[in-house]
Protein backbone atom coordinates (compact mmCIF):
# COMPACT_ATOMS: atom_id res chain seq x y z
CA UNK A 1 0.00 0.00 0.00
CA UNK A 2 2.89 2.45 0.81
CA UNK A 3 3.79 2.72 -2.84
CA UNK A 4 0.61 2.40 -4.55
CA UNK A 5 -0.22 6.01 -3.40
CA UNK A 6 3.31 7.33 -5.12
CA UNK A 7 2.96 5.14 -7.90
CA UNK A 8 -1.16 6.38 -9.29
CA UNK A 9 -0.79 8.59 -12.00
CA UNK A 10 -1.86 12.29 -11.74
CA UNK A 11 -2.34 15.91 -14.28
CA UNK A 12 -0.83 19.23 -12.38
CA UNK A 13 -3.15 21.32 -12.70
CA UNK A 14 -1.02 22.79 -15.68
CA UNK A 15 -1.73 19.65 -17.37
CA UNK A 16 1.61 17.88 -17.20
CA UNK A 17 1.75 14.08 -16.72
CA UNK A 18 3.37 13.37 -12.74
CA UNK A 19 2.51 11.34 -9.53
CA UNK A 20 3.16 11.71 -5.88
CA UNK A 21 6.08 10.03 -6.15
CA UNK A 22 8.11 13.55 -6.21
CA UNK A 23 6.75 13.95 -2.31
CA UNK A 24 8.25 10.98 -0.98
CA UNK A 25 9.60 10.91 2.35
CA UNK A 26 7.33 14.06 3.19
CA UNK A 27 3.75 14.15 5.28
CA UNK A 28 0.73 14.50 2.91
CA UNK A 29 -2.68 16.42 3.30
CA UNK A 30 -5.02 15.43 0.39
CA UNK A 31 -7.84 17.76 -0.13
CA UNK A 32 -10.59 17.60 -2.58
CA UNK A 33 -11.42 21.30 -3.79
CA UNK A 34 -14.48 23.25 -5.02
CA UNK A 35 -14.34 27.00 -5.53
CA UNK A 36 -18.38 27.56 -5.60
CA UNK A 37 -18.35 25.72 -2.39
CA UNK A 38 -19.13 27.11 1.21
CA UNK A 39 -16.02 25.50 2.66
CA UNK A 40 -14.24 27.62 0.19
CA UNK A 41 -12.33 29.80 2.36
CA UNK A 42 -10.82 26.96 3.45
CA UNK A 43 -8.22 27.62 0.65
CA UNK A 44 -6.81 30.30 2.97
CA UNK A 45 -6.63 28.26 5.81
CA UNK A 46 -4.74 25.06 3.42
CA UNK A 47 -2.64 27.84 2.56
CA UNK A 48 -1.45 29.09 5.65
CA UNK A 49 -0.92 25.45 7.12
CA UNK A 50 1.02 25.32 4.18
CA UNK A 51 3.20 27.94 4.41
CA UNK A 52 3.88 27.34 8.30
CA UNK A 53 4.64 23.47 8.26
CA UNK A 54 6.16 22.70 4.68
CA UNK A 55 9.41 24.07 5.75
CA UNK A 56 9.14 20.73 8.39
CA UNK A 57 7.94 18.55 5.25
CA UNK A 58 4.31 18.54 5.27
CA UNK A 59 2.90 19.20 1.41
CA UNK A 60 -0.70 20.20 0.63
CA UNK A 61 -2.29 18.52 -2.49
CA UNK A 62 -5.33 20.23 -4.07
CA UNK A 63 -7.79 18.03 -6.36
CA UNK A 64 -10.74 19.92 -7.81
CA UNK A 65 -13.62 17.70 -7.84
CA UNK A 66 -16.99 18.76 -9.15
CA UNK A 67 -18.62 15.79 -7.52
CA UNK A 68 -21.03 17.89 -5.26
CA UNK A 69 -23.51 20.05 -6.26
CA UNK A 70 -21.57 21.01 -9.33
CA UNK A 71 -19.84 23.37 -7.38
CA UNK A 72 -16.34 23.16 -8.90
CA UNK A 73 -17.26 23.70 -12.76
CA UNK A 74 -14.15 25.86 -13.82
CA UNK A 75 -11.70 24.41 -16.58
CA UNK A 76 -8.47 23.51 -14.81
CA UNK A 77 -7.07 27.23 -15.68
CA UNK A 78 -9.94 29.07 -14.13
CA UNK A 79 -9.46 27.32 -10.80
CA UNK A 80 -5.78 27.89 -10.87
CA UNK A 81 -6.50 31.34 -11.40
CA UNK A 82 -9.30 31.53 -8.86
CA UNK A 83 -7.28 30.36 -6.36
CA UNK A 84 -4.27 32.23 -7.25
CA UNK A 85 -6.07 35.39 -7.38
CA UNK A 86 -9.03 34.98 -4.41
CA UNK A 87 -6.58 33.15 -2.27
CA UNK A 88 -2.96 33.16 -3.50
CA UNK A 89 -2.83 29.18 -2.89
CA UNK A 90 0.69 28.06 -3.26
CA UNK A 91 0.40 24.35 -2.51
CA UNK A 92 0.51 21.87 -5.37
CA UNK A 93 -2.64 22.07 -7.43
CA UNK A 94 -3.90 18.85 -9.83
CA UNK A 95 -5.99 18.31 -12.23
CA UNK A 96 -9.73 18.09 -11.96
CA UNK A 97 -10.96 14.44 -11.03
CA UNK A 98 -13.57 12.34 -9.83
CA UNK A 99 -13.42 11.38 -5.86
CA UNK A 100 -16.37 9.75 -5.57
CA UNK A 101 -18.98 7.52 -7.87
CA UNK A 102 -18.81 4.93 -10.53
CA UNK A 103 -15.70 7.55 -12.17
CA UNK A 104 -13.73 7.78 -9.15
CA UNK A 105 -9.85 8.80 -9.68
CA UNK A 106 -8.07 5.60 -9.27
CA UNK A 107 -6.29 7.92 -6.08
CA UNK A 108 -9.69 8.52 -4.41
CA UNK A 109 -10.24 4.79 -4.46
CA UNK A 110 -7.02 4.07 -2.21
CA UNK A 111 -7.52 6.50 0.14
CA UNK A 112 -11.53 5.83 0.75
CA UNK A 113 -10.17 2.00 1.34
CA UNK A 114 -7.71 2.98 3.31
CA UNK A 115 -9.78 5.40 5.42
CA UNK A 116 -13.03 4.24 4.85
CA UNK A 117 -14.63 7.19 7.70
CA UNK A 118 -13.63 10.32 8.82
CA UNK A 119 -12.99 12.00 11.88
CA UNK A 120 -15.46 14.67 12.70
CA UNK A 121 -14.89 16.71 15.50
CA UNK A 122 -17.79 19.40 15.25
CA UNK A 123 -20.73 18.66 17.52
CA UNK A 124 -22.96 17.75 14.68
CA UNK A 125 -21.56 15.72 12.46
CA UNK A 126 -20.71 17.23 9.12
CA UNK A 127 -23.73 14.50 7.40
CA UNK A 128 -26.32 15.70 9.20
CA UNK A 129 -25.88 19.12 8.63
CA UNK A 130 -25.72 18.24 4.69
CA UNK A 131 -29.36 16.37 5.65
CA UNK A 132 -30.58 19.30 7.37
CA UNK A 133 -30.64 21.41 3.73
CA UNK A 134 -32.42 18.65 1.98
CA UNK A 135 -28.49 17.06 0.58
CA UNK A 136 -28.87 13.45 0.08
CA UNK A 137 -25.41 12.02 1.10
CA UNK A 138 -22.89 9.49 0.20
CA UNK A 139 -22.36 6.28 2.34
CA UNK A 140 -19.11 5.69 3.93
CA UNK A 141 -16.46 5.10 2.53
CA UNK A 142 -17.53 7.58 -0.35
CA UNK A 143 -16.05 11.37 -0.02
CA UNK A 144 -18.70 12.96 1.80
CA UNK A 145 -18.41 16.84 0.37
CA UNK A 146 -16.22 19.37 -1.37
CA UNK A 147 -12.69 19.60 1.64
CA UNK A 148 -12.50 16.49 2.93
CA UNK A 149 -9.10 15.84 4.14
CA UNK A 150 -6.52 12.61 3.98
CA UNK A 151 -3.79 12.48 6.00
CA UNK A 152 -0.55 10.60 4.73
CA UNK A 153 2.33 9.76 6.71
CA UNK A 154 6.53 9.64 5.35
CA UNK A 155 5.96 6.42 4.12
CA UNK A 156 3.01 6.94 1.87
CA UNK A 157 0.80 5.26 4.11
CA UNK A 158 -2.87 6.96 4.78
CA UNK A 159 -3.47 7.41 8.63
CA UNK A 160 -6.32 10.18 9.02
CA UNK A 161 -9.16 11.17 7.51
CA UNK A 162 -11.45 14.49 8.07
CA UNK A 163 -14.35 15.36 7.32
CA UNK A 164 -15.25 18.47 5.20
CA UNK A 165 -15.69 20.76 7.97
CA UNK A 166 -12.78 20.70 9.67
CA UNK A 167 -10.83 23.63 9.38
CA UNK A 168 -7.43 23.93 8.41
CA UNK A 169 -6.48 25.67 11.73
CA UNK A 170 -8.54 22.62 14.07
CA UNK A 171 -6.39 21.83 16.72
CA UNK A 172 -6.96 18.16 15.97
CA UNK A 173 -5.87 18.42 12.63
CA UNK A 174 -2.66 20.26 13.42
CA UNK A 175 -2.06 17.85 16.10
CA UNK A 176 -2.10 15.11 13.30
CA UNK A 177 -0.21 16.87 11.38
CA UNK A 178 2.79 17.63 13.96
CA UNK A 179 2.35 13.98 14.88
CA UNK A 180 3.20 12.76 11.28
CA UNK A 181 5.88 15.88 10.68
CA UNK A 182 7.61 14.72 14.38
CA UNK A 183 8.29 10.91 13.07
CA UNK A 184 10.82 9.66 10.70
Amino acid sequence: MSTAIYDIPVNKITGEDTSLAEFKGKVLLLVNVASKCGLTPQYEGLESLYEQYRGQGLVIAGFPANNFKSQEPGTNDEIQSFCTTNYGVKFPMFSKISVAGDDKHPLYKVLTTAQPNAISISEVPFREKLKGYGIETNADPEVLWNFEKFLINRKGEVVKRFSPDTLPDAPELIAAIKEELDKD
